[in-house]
């Protein structure tokens, strides 16, 4: 099991302490010293680097080494498993993902919902449909006060009378029952108008808005139905949305790259050229015959970009002009809850998805899926041995991630991506490892960097 974790990010080396978190810039000897096992002895160290350093050196680098894992900031123990395995709390549903439309008006040729079908037919969510929803996740949040409502599609906005009338219910209901709803809308921005605009701003803590890229990026892939680009409609969309945000309301401009453009630094680099301050482009998950899926040998060109992306982060924070990139955000001083280091997003015991039939789903990307059914809207409850089973798929019952240094950062990847590739959602999705570890690895020398500073 890795206990620690070494790379090079520019011209600078880390050492990440895997189980407290800590992160050390260290100079090259100390770098070449330390092994992801443990500290071999002094007189190992001392033959083994003899040629390269002077004796005194590598026992004045050693005596520091030592200090520090006596005082458990390198090689520190795993304190986290006891608590995973000895769980038995309830859990309790926190987040609600709507699928208030499985109809969508474009037809993005990488989409995972079958252009918003899901594997199904076209429907849109009835408001009945959405207000049972809203009293499930009431009653299932327990004694939690907060609650989270994604309304997702397809597009949702081809049901924006719908979605009214589900907000206002949930208005009234966490006022009766003492909770608080954020909602947060994923939208392609083709429908956006300036009545919906305006209700987007006053009533969605965030706002999701889906565009690809430079315009020959995104127009290649976000198509209408007729084949034609949507970039000249929705990018001014999107731009007077954002005017509409002021500093306290979240959003996210939000692409995804494909084969297409693993050069997808430059779309993020044209995100923020355009003066967007909150960015995401993540990689597209499909399988490997796809024309459009990421394969292992695009790897070195994907990590490239990460690169490149990690040092115009850095300029830009030094000229005033930083921005947030969904991917390299990462806390360094707190990090996540301990639970959700282990666990991940809690799919299936902590967050479901909800079909516009009121069908539940542990995600939405299980939606469609009829083995992962675990209840409806209707009778409210859900199948407790499939959420216990997903409870139960935190990283110690994972083999591959209790050996990974990546693990209390992933959290043990993507449940949905597991099972579609691998068939079992204790096995991690190798592709997008290989990417979540170099994206951490960015993220960490770009706080670090920051920090220092």
């Amino acid at each position: 099991m890795a206990n620690i974790h070494k790379f090079i990010q520019g011209n600078d080396r880390y050492v990440i302490d895997v189980n407290s978190g800590g992160v050390h810039i260290v100079d090259e000897l100390v770098y070449d010293l330390l092994d992801e096992e443990g500290l071999r002895s002094k007189e190992e160290l001392i033959e083994k680097f003899s040629t390269k350093y002077a004796k005194s050196e590598i026992e004045e680098a050693y005596d520091e080494l030592f200090q520090l894992i006596q005082e458990e900031m390198l090689y520190s123990k795993d304190l986290y498993e006891d608590i995973a395995e000895n769980d038995n709390s309830q859990s309790f549903i926190k987040a609600l993902c709507l699928n208030i439309a499985h109809d969508c008006n474009l037809k993005c040729k990488y989409c995972f919902a079958d252009e918003g079908e899901y594997k199904g037919c076209r429907e849109i969510m009835t408001a009945e449909v959405g207000k049972k929803a809203i009293d499930f996740v009431i009653n299932a949040s327990g004694p939690r006060k907060n609650i989270e409502v994604d309304l997702f599609g397809g597009e949702p906005l081809l049901a924006f009378d719908v979605i009214k009338e589900i907000v206002e219910y949930a208005k009234v209901q966490q006022k009766l029952h003492n909770k608080v709803i954020r909602f947060t809308m994923t939208t392609n921005a083709t429908l956006l108008t300036d009545e919906i605009m305006k209700y987007i701003d006053e009533n969605m803590g965030n706002i999701v808005l889906s565009i690809d890229g430079r315009k020959e990026v995104n127009d290649e892939v976000r198509v209408r139905f007729d084949g034609s680009g949507c970039y000249d409609k929705i990018l001014p969309n999107i731009q007077k949305m954002v005017e509409m945000r002021d500093k306290s309301k979240q959003y996210y401009v939000r692409g995804t790259f494909t084969r297409n453009n693993t050069d997808f630094f430059e779309d993020v680099k044209h995100f923020a050229d355009l003066g967007f301050k909150e960015i995401s482009i993540e990689p597209v998950v499909l399988p490997e015959d796809h024309p459009l899926s990421l394969r292992e040998e695009d790897l070195p060109k994907i990590f490239e970009q990460y690169d490149k992306l990690y040092e115009d982060m850095l300029v830009r924070h030094r000229e005033g002009r930083e921005f947030k990139f969904y991917h390299f955000n990462i806390d360094l001083q707190g990090g996540p809850c301990v639970y959700k280091r282990i666990s991940g997003c809690g799919a299936g015991h902590e967050y479901v998805a909800i079909t516009p039939t009121g069908d539940i789903y542990p995600c939405h990307q299980f939606v469609g899926n009829e083995k992962f059914k675990i209840g409806d809207v209707f009778e409210a409850k859900i199948d407790e041995s499939t959420s216990k089973s997903f409870k139960k798929a935190h990283i110690y019952n994972k083999p591959t991630c209790r050996e990974c240094w990546a693990r209390f950062y992933c959290s043990g990847g993507c449940q949905a991506n597991n099972y579609n590739f691998n068939g079992d959602i204790h096995v991690p999705y190798e592709l997008g490892c290989k990417m979540q570890k170099k994206r951490i690895e960015c993220s960490i020398a770009l706080k670090s960097k920051i920090m220092e500073k």
